[in-house]
């Protein structure tokens, strides 16, 4: 009975929800809230970056120039693209994050670029950084975000009831857990990490293709992985319990999808490599 109970709710659920496939790679994709809901929420999430006291913008156009570069280069890319509507209607908007420390960058949903310029460190080029916000700027435009949000509903659902059948109160902070997914932070193994995974592959693949189409030489992004998986130490969960790709994984995958990415790079103008400022 239990298991009945779950597969109708999931049934129930899943018509509800809207279902689209990535114009790339062919995937379908799990959808219950709105483009509109997406875009409040990453303007809400991007207000709260900039308001923290620790985000400290910087002011150094040694640092702002380049990434605003970038950016231009990668949303106009985007139009172009088979995102082109959504990367229309996105309000594109770029901040750089003093934080020599942190290696990251982020775009949320409705175009709200954030880049810390720890990055720069193993970027190292103008191409490495197109590498990177290539791939930040897909995660936007593919609803992974939305998706992973959905998932975590869809399962708490499930929990839910299968709780209930067994006569317990079920559910607790699941619903937090959804939230928390959707941000790409915690997750249940085995059902919602796999599915991040095919986000960060799906983010590389397309990003590179995005970048070559900006006329940044994608073969960047083999380096800036490398570079990764040096600074890291080879160290980091195993490829099971993590959301990302292993850098091995990752490295391999995108040189597979290399020919495809230079095809559209050799159809460009290139871009100089230009090279990012150090950091300490």
């Amino acid at each position: 009975m239990r298991l009945v109970a779950i597969g109708v709710l999931l049934g129930t659920v899943l018509g509800i929800g809207g279902c689209e496939t990535n114009p790339y790679t062919g995937r379908s994709q799990l959808l219950m809230t709105s483009v509109e809901q997406e875009n409040q929420m990453g303007a809400q999430a991007y207000s709260q970056v900039k308001s923290d006291p620790k985000m400290r913008p910087s002011q150094d156009p040694r640092e702002v120039e380049p990434v605003k570069r970038v950016a231009a280069r990668i949303i106009e890319a985007a139009k172009r693209s088979k995102y082109g509507e959504m990367a229309q209607q996105f309000q594109w908007e770029v901040t750089v994050i003093k934080d020599d420390k942190t290696l990251n960058a982020f775009a949320l949903p409705g175009g709200k670029i954030a880049v810390y310029t720890g990055i720069f460190s193993v970027a190292k080029t103008e191409a490495g950084l197109a590498a990177v916000m290539g791939h930040e700027v897909v995660h936007a435009l593919a609803r992974h975000g939305a998706e992973r949000m959905s998932q975590g509903q869809l399962t708490n659902a499930a929990l839910q009831v299968a709780g209930a059948a067994a006569g317990a109160s079920g559910g607790g902070g699941l619903m937090s857990q959804a939230a928390m997914a959707a941000l790409g932070v915690g997750a249940q193994v085995g059902v919602l990490l796999p599915f991040s995974r095919k986000h960060e592959s799906e983010a590389d693949y397309i990003g590179i293709l995005l970048a070559a189409d900006a006329g940044y030489d994608p073969r960047e992004s083999v380096g800036l992985w490398e570079r990764m998986a040096q600074v890291s130490g080879g160290g980091g969960p195993a490829e099971f319990m993590s959301t990302h790709p292993g850098h091995e994984t990752r490295i391999e995958q995108l040189k597979q999808w290399m020919p495809e990415a230079m095809a559209i790079y050799q159809t460009r103008q290139p871009v100089p490599a230009m090279a990012l400022p150090s950091v300490p």
